[in-house]
Order: structure tokens, then sequence, then C-alpha cells
């Protein structure tokens, strides 16, 4: 390409160059080619009729050269480099207090790859930034017009470099991840670093620095704090092109970068023709790096038809503003910690040595509110402009540095500072250690060159004086000394400026009186009994809990279930903390209903969903949104994917679901629905097909198997209620034949539940195991198929009681210390909830006392007896054993026969017991209420007729009414 014809500005400049370069590189070479170029970059940039002004983002030189400017100029255009697509929310700013970022959103794609989603840019803006600046002038003064020329938010996917790692399959790189800015992909203005790893580390290293930062605020930012404006101009634009010819050939980043800047001079020459403004009139505020751009289209007169601008894609994109944080700017663009805190102290510096007056939004959250009438921008002239801007290059790098003046009183107040923060976060600090702190900052800017000590030089004095071998607290001191030089402002975004869904939360939430636009957490009590209003409220913060990442609505007392609901509950509420999570919520939707009925279906039909998942949707369709026509919805989608499915993975928890699911339709709800009675009905047949291959599927768990065995049987009434056949459970344990065994145990319990395998049987399986030697090594594994099969057949827990009491007996030492991690282990992680069933079981039959277990004899080791055989013969039929303890004890008689009424006495001891026969024929009354009920005409037998039906065998016969009656009401019943 070649460039515009040298002007005579940097003549002098130019020859001073090649003489250096001849010099160092003895001759014309690829050094003197360099900085010819650099001058040729300046001059062109500062000979370009739309003034061009270069920025470094979050800069207080930068911020400071920005505000003189816009009051001495007063543009009536201002293109600024931020995403075009972002221009309607930059007057919620006002609204808010910074710093904030400004975001665009995508949670679904169309035109990316899927892997994507969601796609998230954010565009941080602070007050100690020229971005800012210039956005509040234009905002604020009348006939300004504010123009974002940069690529839009769908562009910065386009072009990102992830595009090409797709195209040749590979997997996206991961982005830096901020903690308020999540995992957004960061634009800034004015990304000024060299990009040449070796310049980095000489620059560092003959700057007496630790990092980047440093070196920028000591060798950029104090000496042009106090410059004009052309000296900050041809500095900006010599940096820029410095690091731009430095740049090692990434051929994506840089041609990322020059499609960049072609994209911003069409769109500003596309408005000048649009609109007819005067190039003079109007001022580009972009990044030094884009400002010494050598693209063709660069410049007001550049090409005009060489570069077209790709269509966006289908996404849909939404925009609002999240909370930002100094610390988060620090971790999305890899700031040294501190640095955006410190450079905030030197703005505020800044504004009161050059007593600069900044812009500011008009009503802006955070700022104080000035008591002079404010003046019109419009009624100052501005000042006129010299046609060429004169060389003032030559002197700024012929100049030596300014040493600032020691500022002893500043010093003092740091050490004292410091010192007493640290003195209050645990460290033994002393004056002697502020004085300490004084000194050695002193020494330390002394042994780096520089008279007076940065707040950099201070913290690594603070660090060596105080700092020990270990940190009391939470905070150490190069913490400390962040938060006392202005700590991690933490940015707010305001109530008007919320997207409808967040506003909507605030609202529903007001009953509680509690201030939970502020940051840290607030304790709420809702008591339901007393205030009902109070409901909905809880409503909110349960769907708050779903939808929220952790700690943003903590529930300490209450919980709701299916069938549950509490009274009284007690929250942890920090929703200022997570305003970002909030708004990003409201991309989703305008209510909290919706996004979790949104939420909820993406789950259930996503391409990874499973039945147990579904299920789970379910449930909470259920709980927070008590919606039947969603869950019977959901259901349904879980009945088809429980016939897809072919392996066992989600039994567990497909088996709690269901259990909790029909035990809340069987209390609440009539009949149950539709959806899971062919749920329990295909799942019965399902896991009887899948039975037998899971028993030899070293794939598949112990714990998968029993919960499959925990369906079958839990679930066996139901599912035979609605048509299943026994036959084909009994054929699927009977073809299941294990190998292992924990598995083995597992089937036999099964066999025991379907009456295959008697308990006796199974105590004399285990016996055998003991007394073969060849088997009680692996006799721990059969234990723990025995410990999981209590989830479905839970009435073996005295035989696994005795099971374990005989390991525990029985098995050498070898063998059972080994073990006893493995139990407790699937006892806590895989059958938690069947410990309380063993223990219960234990102690039902184990002694109470230490005393009486030397003498206790375990139930399974005493002898069986007959319980006649002492006597000799059996009882006669006659004996009346319940009469005897009667008759002993009358006084208990007595009392109910009072209590009831009765006046009949006791019967005399030689008098025969009453059958049931004749209780009926003495007390007619009874009979007759029941035969009157049961419709029966039937009057009773005469005497004569024959001898009473003995034990009640012919009444069917000879009443078959009453027989029948009773017969059709068990039918109904």
């Amino acid at each position: 390409m070649s460039g515009p014809q040298e002007s005579t500005s940097f003549a002098a400049l130019r020859g001073q160059l090649q003489e250096a370069a001849a010099t160092f590189a003895g001759g014309p070479d690829a050094l003197e080619g360099i900085l010819l170029g650099m001058v040729d970059d300046v001059d062109r940039a500062v000979r370009e009729p739309l003034e061009i002004f270069p920025v470094c983002h979050h800069s207080p030189a930068s911020a400071l050269a920005m505000a003189r400017r816009l009051r001495d100029k007063q543009p009536k255009v201002v293109y600024l480099e931020l995403c075009e697509d972002m221009a309607p929310l930059l007057t919620e700013l006002r609204n808010c207090r910074l710093p904030v970022a400004v975001q665009a959103f995508a949670g679904e794609v169309d035109g990316f790859p899927a892997d994507w989603a969601p796609l998230s840019v954010v565009a941080p803006v602070t007050e100690a930034s020229a971005e800012y600046q210039a956005i509040a002038y234009a905002l604020d003064t009348p006939g300004v017009e504010l123009v974002l020329v940069d690529r839009s938010s769908d562009h910065v996917f386009q072009w990102d470099r992830r595009g090409e790692h797709a195209q040749e399959g590979a997997e996206p790189p991961q982005e830096a991840e901020a903690a308020l800015h999540g995992e957004a992909v960061g634009v800034e203005i004015g990304d000024l670093r060299p990009r040449f790893a070796e310049l980095e580390e000489h620059l560092l290293r003959h700057g007496k620095v630790r990092h980047w930062s440093e070196w920028w605020h000591q060798y950029v930012e104090v000496p042009l704090g106090d410059s004009d404006h052309d000296t900050y101009r041809q500095v900006m634009f010599l940096i820029g092109s410095l690091f731009r010819r430095l740049a090692p050939g990434d051929g994506s980043r840089v041609r990322v970068d020059e499609d960049r800047e072609r994209y911003m001079w069409t769109r500003m020459r596309e408005h000048l023709t649009a609109t007819g403004t005067d190039p003079e009139d109007c001022l580009y505020v972009c990044g030094a790096f884009h400002a010494a751009s050598r693209v063709e289209e660069f410049g007001v007169h550049g090409s005009a038809d060489t570069f077209t601008i790709s269509p966006r894609t289908a996404t849909s994109w939404q925009y609002g503003l999240i909370p930002s944080s100094h610390a988060a700017i620090e971790a999305q663009f890899g700031i040294a910690a501190g640095s955006v805190s410190i450079a905030a102290t030197e703005w505020a510096k800044g504004l009161k040595r050059t007593r600069v007056k900044p812009f500011r939004l008009e009503g802006q959250a955070g700022t104080k509110k000035s008591g002079r009438k404010k003046t019109a921008a419009t009624a100052v002239t501005p000042a006129p402009e010299s046609p060429v801007a004169a060389d003032k290059l030559s002197g700024f790098l012929r100049r030596p540095p300014v040493l600032d003046g020691l500022d002893e009183a500043e010093l003092l107040g740091w050490s004292v500072d410091i010192v007493r923060a640290a003195r209050r976060n645990g460290y033994l600090a002393s004056t002697a250690d502020a004085i300490a702190v004084f000194e050695t900052s002193i020494l330390l800017a002394g042994m780096r060159d520089r008279a007076k000590p940065t707040p950099y030089d201070f913290q690594d004095a603070a660090v060596t004086c105080i700092e020990k071998d270990s940190v009391p607290g939470r905070r150490d001191v190069r913490r400390l000394v962040e938060i006392m030089m202005g700590g991690d402002r933490i940015g707010q975004v305001g109530y008007d400026s919320l997207p409808p869904l967040a506003r909507d939360v605030y609202d529903r939430l007001a009953p509680l009186e509690l201030k939970l636009e502020q940051r840290g957490v607030r304790r709420a009590l809702l008591d339901m009994a007393s205030r009902p209003e109070l409901q909905a409220c809880s409503d909110v913060l349960w769907m708050l809990r779903r939808l929220m990442p952790q700690g943003a609505a903590r529930p300490i007392m209450g919980e709701r279930k299916l069938g549950e609901r509490s009274i009284q509950e007690s929250w942890d509420l920090a929703l200022g903390t997570h305003q970002r999570a909030l708004i990003e919520l409201g991309y989703e939707g305008v209510s909290l209903e919706q996004v979790l009925e949104q939420r909820l279906r993406r789950d259930a039909y996503g391409p990874r969903a499973t039945t147990a998942t579904v299920l789970a949707a379910v449930e909470d369709a259920t709980l927070y949104l008590r919606s039947r026509r969603l869950s019977d919805e959901l259901g349904t989608q879980a009945l088809k994917l429980l016939a897809t499915e072919r392996s066992v993975d989600g039994a567990p928890e497909v088996l709690r679901r269901v259990r909790a699911l029909l035990a809340y339709y069987r209390t609440s709800e009539p009949v149950l629905p539709s959806w899971i009675e062919s749920f329990v009905k295909t799942g019965y047949a399902h896991y009887c097909t899948l039975l037998p291959t899971a028993f030899r599927d070293e794939d598949a768990t112990v714990g998968q198997v029993a919960a499959m065995l925990g369906f079958l049987f839990s679930m066996e009434s139901l599912a035979l209620s609605l048509g299943c056949d026994r036959t084909q459970l009994e054929l699927a344990v009977a073809q299941s034949h294990p190998d292992e065994p924990s598995r083995t145990a597992l089937l036999w319990a099964a066999q025991v539940q379907l009456g295959a395998l008697s308990r006796a049987e199974l105590r004399a399986r285990c016996e055998a195991l003991l007394d073969n030697p060849l088997v009680v090594p692996a006799y721990p594994r059969y234990l723990s198929g025995f410990v999981h099969a209590l989830e479905p057949v839970p009435g073996l827990a005295d035989v696994v009681v005795e099971a374990v009491s005989n390991a525990f007996g029985r098995l050498p030492d070898t063998v059972l210390l080994p073990w006893l991690p493995l139990l407790i282990t699937t006892l806590r992680s895989g059958a938690a909830d069947l410990a309380p069933l063993l223990i219960r079981e234990a102690g039902r039959i184990f002694p109470g006392r230490l005393a009486a277990l030397d003498a206790w004899i375990p139930p399974w080791r005493m002898p069986e007896m007959d319980p006649f055989a002492a006597a000799g013969s059996k009882p006669a039929p006659d004996v009346r054993r319940g009469a005897a303890l009667l008759t002993t004890h009358p006084a208990t008689c007595d009392t109910v026969a009072e209590l009831l009424g009765c006046d009949g006495g006791w019967a005399q001891p030689d008098t025969p017991a009453l059958s049931g026969v004749r209780l009926l024929a003495e007390h007619p009354a009874t009979c007759d209420a029941v035969a009157d009920l049961l419709g029966c005409d039937g009057g009773w037998a005469v005497a004569a007729a024959g001898p009473s039906p003995s034990g009640g065998a012919m009444l069917p016969a000879r009443h078959p009414a009453t027989a029948d009656a009773l017969e059709s009401l068990l039918a109904s019943r």
C-alpha cells in the first residue's frame, strides 16, 4: 500500500532516527524501516481531517486528556470504538453506580456451533475512562450525536478465532472467566499492551517494575498527565505504532484487528455521507493500536469499495447492563490485581491537580451532586485549531523525565493507614512498622530511579515490612493496600435499568421490607400463619433458589417437598450480590414462571435428557409451578424416554422419584394421573426385560440392580392391577445367573421375596459360605449384596443383621478388617437411607444393656422347641387361656363394664364358655341391625328346626342372602 505524501512537520525527527539507526545497526536495515515507519504512522494520523483521539483503556491520563479536549473542541459527532448494537443501552448508565458492564447475551444460537451457547459480550465502563467521558459529553450536550462504529456483538463471534478451530474440528479455546462477568467475551477501548513477549520483558526489566500496569503508570501515565493535547496524541500514536510494528506474525489476530479498522472507517464514512457532517466537527475515539492503522480504508478519503460488511446471523441477541467491579475488569483483561483501583485513585488526584472538570451523566448514581448550576457546553466558544500540528515528539523524547517531589504527608498517611488496617485484620503491627514502611518506600523508589514512591512501591514496602510467615485473617497485606487505595469498587444497576423480570422480582418481594438491591446478605423471616400474603414471597424465593446460583437465596428454616408446606420460613438473601445472575434471567423471559417452565422443557426435551432428569422436572413443575398440565406433559415425555432406554444407569434416581410422585398423587389426587399408571406398567415390563442382562452386566452396579428390583417389588401391586403378569417377573429372576458374589446375594433376596427360596434355606446358604474356606475371602462381598437387598426386600433386615453378626464372629481378621471400610462406604454412599433400618433391627435383636450381653444368646442360635412338648400332650380345645387373665385381674373388666352400662356379673368358674353362635342367639340386636343394613328378609331359625350350626360352617348354606350380601359388599370395597 502506498502511503500519503510525507509532511515536513517531522523531518527533524526522521533525520535523528536515521542517524540513530545507522549508529546502532551499522547501516540501513529493518531497524531504520521500523523507526521511520513509526514516524510515518504518527504523521499520517495527525494529518487526518477527522480528528483521531487515541486512548488506553482505564487510563486516567487518557480520561483527563479526553475531558480537556471535549471542552476545547466541542465536537458535534463523537465516533466511539464500541459495539454498534450496544448504543441504545448507553442512556441507562445514568441509573447505575459505576463500574458496570454493557452486555449482549444470546442464550440460543442460530448460525454458530451449538456448543458455543450461550454467547455473551461485555464492555465494562468506569468513571476513570476516556470512553465514559465521551459518552457523558455526548448524551448530556444538546446537538451532539454519539455513534458507535465498532463491529456488532454478532460479528465478534463471527470473526472469533473459535470459528477457525470449529472448522478444523478442534475444540474451541476457553475464555477467561471473571468474577462478575462470568464467561463473557470482553471488548474494551484501547487494548494497549505489547504483543511481543520479548519487548514486554525488556521494558519490565529495564524499567525495574514487576508488571505491565506498573510500567505504564510510571513511564506513560505520569509524563502524559499534564501534557498538552498535541503531545498526548503524538505520543499515543507513537506507542500504538511501536506495538503494532513489533507484534508477532499471528495471522488470525492481525486479520481481526485490520477487519475491525476497516469496519469502523466504513461506518464513519457512511455516516458522514448520510448526514453531510463536516469531518472537522467530529471526533473519533479509539484505541491507540487502531489509531496507527495502515489499512487502505483508513481515513475519510480511504478506499470505499474494498471492504464489505458481512450480514449478521439469525441469532437473537438480548441487551442489558450488569454490575461490574475493578477485580472483574482486572481478571477479564489480564491486568495486575489492584491496577484499576490505583487508576481510580490517580484519576481523583489528577482532577484536583489539574482542576479539569470531568463530564458526568446527569443524575448519575453514586456521584456527588454539584451545588452550582450547570453551564451548557455549547456556551463556550471552541478554541481555534491550527491547520497542521507541530512536532511535539522530538521535544518529548529528548526531555529528561520530570521527577515529582516527595509528598511526605501523603506517604505518612498511607503508612499510618496500612498499619491501622493490618492491626484490624490480625497483624501484630505497630508504629515502628509504619516508620519502616515509610522509609522502605523511599528506598525502593530510589532503587527504581524515581524520587517519589508510587503506589506500587508502597505496596511492596508494606508487604516487606508487615507480612510475616502466615496471614492471620482472610486478607493479606497486598490486598489491604488495594482496599486502602480505593478498594474493589463494585457497581450496581439501578432499578429503572433492570429488565422486566428483575423489577418484577423486587416488586413481588417488597412485602419483606428489605433492601434487597444492596450487596450483602439480608435475613428474611416469613410467618405465613400470621401473614398469609407472604406465601407469594415464599413461592418467589423457592423459584429463585431453583434458578439462581447457590447463595443468592438460601433457606435457613423451612423446606418444600411434595405434599408438604412450611408455615414459617427463614431465608438468607443476597440478590444484590448476585445481581448479574438476576439480570441474565431477564434475558430468558419476563417472569420467573416463564423462565422456569422454559428450563424444565429444555431439560426434558434436550439431547441429554434421561428418564431421571425428566422425572425431576415433573417434580419441580409440581413443587414450584403447581401446573398439572405441564406435569402431565413432562410425565408423558418421561414415559417415552423410559421405553427407549437400554441401560439401568438412572434406575436408583427413577425409583426414588417415582415413589415420591406416587405417594404425592395418592394423597392429593382422587385418581392417579394416566401417565404415571402407564409409567408403572411400562417400567414393570421394561425392567423385567433388562433384569437378566443387568445381573451379568459389568457396567451396572449392585445399587442399580437393587433399584430395578426395588421398582419391580414396590410397584408390583399397582402393576398387577393395571394388567401386568407376575409370571414375567418370575421368569426374569429365574433367567438371571450372576457370577459376582454381591449380585448373587441380591438374587437370593429376590427369590425369597418371590417365594422361590425360604428364609431357612437362605440362612443355610449363608452358613455354607462361612463353612467353605475357599469362599470365606469373598463373604464380605455377599454381605454387601445383602445390604443393597434391603432396598427391594426390607423384610430381610433380620437376616442381614444375622449375616453381619456371623461375619464379625467367624471371619478372620485378615478378611474382616480390610472389609470394614468397604462396609462403611457402602452404607454411607449407596445405602445411607438403609442404615436406620439395620440399626433399628439390630436394636430389637441385641440386648439394650452391656451387662446382659455376656449371657445373651442370639435368636438364630437358640434351639427350636415345640411349645407343647413339655406338657406331653396338646391342650384341650375348651381351655380358656385368655379368660384366665381376665378373671385374675377383674378390675379392668369391671371398669369397662361400668363405663358401658353392663349390669351382668361374672360367670361362675364351672359355667362353660359361650360359643360365637350362642352369643348371636342370646344377643340378637346386633345381628338384626346388620341384617337390616344388608337388606336380609329372613328371620331367626326356630329352635325346633334342629341343632344350631356348629362353628358357623352351615350358616352360608342356610342363610344364602347374608352370604351373598357380604360377598357383594366385599367385592365393591
